[in-house]
């Protein structure tokens, strides 16, 4: 059966992702957002690319998932309410319509979940793998989103949910770990890897609170670096405090190289923010109201370079503190 062409490509799986009027049903070149009054666009922009960031044979549902829910992420971290997203879809040569049925299908529920939608896009050949491009846009009060600047000396740094799941679960994947220790099973892991959380509910307490943000994309030590950098201070992080899930906890405790991966592995997708100590507790208590468990895991001091991780017997060395492209 041949393959539909371009435009009845976007016709059949795309235009039914178009629900704003804005959007104009993908029939233009470009669509329009008008935020509410008082209210300003956050902009967004996150590609994944196959090899790099997925494997061939994942499924095409969970590739959308984890195109539109990174770039969510980063939403939420600055404090803002996500509205919709652009799609820039480069297929390798063997794509297959039931490829896209699922990939669609992928963005479908997750717009429901997350209250967001397709505003237009493009799509194309790839010379090698697949990549997915998704610019997302959200909508914040003029002048309160959240930035890495703004840090000080004396703050909390907080996470939320767990860390170091997607970094264990890629290395299960690749068999660069040793197993999962007895009676502990690695699916967990696994679907952190395959299936980011955005923590969209924490945003209006990020805005409310936060003296800096971001999320947990590229490690938990780099990404602590980059808010230490442009807040020009200097952190901590007690090594112990780093929330793990049942499964992390396992590996971290049978495998000597596993603490390093939850530390500086990435893909986790959580907020990592610094609270004024003064507001530590408000913060954690308006963060279980909303639903997403935060933990406290060191703080902000005066100085400068990448913190420090503090474990049971003094500074922990590391290669590295974080994922890198290039």
């Amino acid at each position: 059966m041949a393959r539909p062409g371009e435009f009845e490509l976007i016709e059949r799986y795309f235009r039914p992702l178009a629900g704003d009027p804005g959007a104009v049903s993908l029939t233009d070149d470009a669509a329009v957002y008008n935020p509410p009054h008082g209210e300003e666009v956050v902009l967004k922009a996150d590609l994944i690319a196959e090899h790099i960031h997925f494997f061939p044979d994942d499924p095409p549902r969970s590739i959308a998932h984890k195109a539109l829910r990174v770039n969510l992420s980063d939403l939420a971290a600055k404090g803002a309410t996500p509205v919709g997203y652009l799609l820039s879809l480069a297929l390798k040569a063997d794509w297959t319509e039931d490829w896209i049925a699922g990939f669609a299908s992928g963005l479908a529920a997750d717009q429901e979940r997350y209250g967001v939608t397709l505003f237009g896009g493009d799509t194309s050949r790839a010379a090698g793998g697949t990549v997915v491009s998704v610019a997302a846009f959200g909508r914040a009060p003029v002048g309160s989103i959240v930035r890495r600047a703004g840090a000080k000396p004396g703050d909390i740094a907080f996470v939320s949910g767990t860390i170091g799941d997607a970094g264990l679960g890629l290395r299960v994947r690749l068999g660069t770990i040793d197993a999962m220790p007895a009676g502990k099973s690695a699916d967990h892991l696994l679907d952190r890897y395959l299936h980011p959380q955005p923590r969209v509910e924490l945003a209006p307490v990020i805005r409310r609170f936060a003296t800096a943000s971001l999320d947990v994309s590229d490690g938990l030590v780099g990404d602590f670096a980059h808010i230490c950098k442009q807040s020009g201070v200097g952190g901590e992080i007690d090594a112990d405090a780093v929330p793990l899930s049942a499964g992390a906890r396992a590996l971290v405790a049978s495998d000597p190289t596993a603490l390093v991966t939850v530390l500086t592995g990435g893909e986790d997708f959580e907020i990592l923010a610094t609270v004024s100590a003064s507001d530590a507790d408000a913060f954690a208590a308006a963060a279980a109201a909303a639903g997403v468990p935060v933990t406290p895991i060191g703080r902000v001091v005066d100085g400068s370079g990448p913190p420090v991780v503090l474990g049971r017997d003094g500074p922990i060395r590391l290669g590295q503190f974080g994922y890198t492209h290039f």
